[in-house]
């Protein structure tokens, strides 16, 4: 008995029965039931609508330009609305959020919408003056769809730039941008959508995505 024992267990003679189902290292551990995975799952997708209304809503106040509780209302109405009948693929967010570059971010935007309305300003009373435009194909550094969408949003919100179409399989926005003297404008207009790419990562971006902003853009047009 001693010896069948030990054969047994250094694996020299015959088994013993096998263990019990669910038991050892590759059994789900006790009162596992798969219900947590489900109901983060369902937390997440709440959580990314709420977002998405906020923004909506964001959106909407600034079109409006007037910060009213009337104003207030209608955005979550149209926000809810958009968010019910056109359907989004879901959009994750698996960022973090940083004080100190959201507002960096604020300010920033706050200072070229002051500045970019003034520009527009004097360029619509200059008398004979005809603006050249151009479009610019700015690839980003981080292709998902949170940071493609956010980032447009920023760009049309500041007058003089509009973006005029998204390339989501190769991560570009396509901008037009407004009085273009030479390729340095082009070059300052390029450089500026990067800026609002990078301080938008930086404030709510994921580390992996804060990383990628070191890397230079690459035109994946010409290298997928």
């Amino acid at each position: 008995m001693t010896a069948g024992r030990r054969s047994g267990r250094d694996g020299s003679g015959p088994a013993g029965p096998p263990p019990a189902r669910g038991a050892g290292p590759s059994g789900p551990p006790p009162g596992h039931d798969g219900a947590r995975p489900a109901a983060f799952r369902r937390g997440g997708r709440w959580r990314d609508q709420a977002l998405a209304l906020g923004w909506l809503v964001l959106t909407w106040l600034l079109l409006w330009g007037d910060v009213t509780w009337g104003n207030l209302l209608g955005g979550l109405v149209v926000g809810a609305a958009v968010l019910i009948f056109f359907p989004l693929p879901p959009v994750t967010f698996g960022g973090r959020l940083r004080p100190r570059a959201l507002l960096v971010l604020a300010v920033t935007f706050a200072g070229e919408l002051v500045s970019a309305s003034v520009r527009v300003a004097a360029i619509a009373v200059r008398p004979g003056y005809r603006p050249r435009g151009a479009i610019i194909a700015v690839p980003l550094r981080v292709r998902t769809d949170l940071n493609l969408a956010l980032t447009a949003e920023v760009i049309s919100l500041v007058p003089g730039t509009l973006i005029v179409e998204v390339d989501r399989d190769q991560g570009v926005l396509y901008a037009h941008v407004l009085d273009v003297r030479g390729p340095r404008d082009l070059t300052a207009s390029r450089d500026r959508i990067l800026a609002v790419e990078r301080r938008l990562v930086r404030a709510i971006g994921s580390p992996a995505e804060v990383r990628q902003l070191r890397t230079e853009p690459v035109d994946r047009r010409k290298n997928p």
